[in-house]
C-alpha cells in the first residue's frame, strides 16, 4: 500500500502580519481619497469666489448704467475726470471699491456711447475687469 500525502495546514507564523498589511494599503487609499476630496472643495471655492467678484462687478455696471438713464441732463458728470466732484457718481465709486477687492472705475462718456470698465485685483491671482458699453442717447 501507498502512504497518503496528507496537506498539512501551514504554521500560523507563516501568515504573520498580513492582515496589517491590508489595514495599512486600505488607510492609503481611504487618506488619498480624503485628500482628493479637500482639493476638489478647494478648487470649487476659488471658483464660487472668482464667480461671485464676476456678478458683482456686472451688477455694479448695470447699476451705474441704469444710473446714467435715469440722469440724462448731467451724463457728462458720470466720465472717470468727473466722477470724483458729482455725488451719484463718487458714492457709486465708493461702493465698487467696498465690494470689490482692489475696485476701481474707468467710465468714458462719448456721445451717446458709455463704456464702463471695473477692474478688480484678487490676491495671489491678480487682475480681473469688467467692461461694457451701450448707448444713451440724449
Amino acid at each position: 500500500m501507498q502512504a497518503r500525502k496528507t496537506c498539512r495546514p501551514r504554521p500560523i507564523h507563516a501568515q504573520a502580519g498580513v492582515v496589517l498589511i491590508e489595514a495599512l494599503v486600505a488607510m492609503l487609499i481611504f487618506v488619498i481619497g480624503v485628500l482628493g476630496i479637500v482639493g476638489l472643495q478647494a478648487s470649487m471655492t476659488h471658483a464660487q469666489t472668482s464667480a461671485k467678484f464676476r456678478g458683482d462687478a456686472s451688477y455694479l455696471a448695470t447699476q451705474l448704467v441704469g444710473t446714467m438713464w435715469g440722469d440724462i441732463p448731467n451724463l457728462g458728470n458720470y466720465g472717470t475726470g468727473q466722477c470724483d466732484a458729482y455725488a451719484r457718481c463718487s458714492d457709486w465709486k465708493l461702493k465698487v471699491a467696498e465690494v470689490l477687492p482692489g475696485g476701481s472705475i474707468d467710465v468714458v462718456v462719448a456721445t451717446g456711447l458709455v463704456t464702463v470698465t471695473i477692474t478688480w485685483t484678487v490676491p495671489n491671482e491678480g487682475q480681473h475687469s469688467y467692461a461694457t458699453s451701450t448707448a444713451i442717447r440724449t
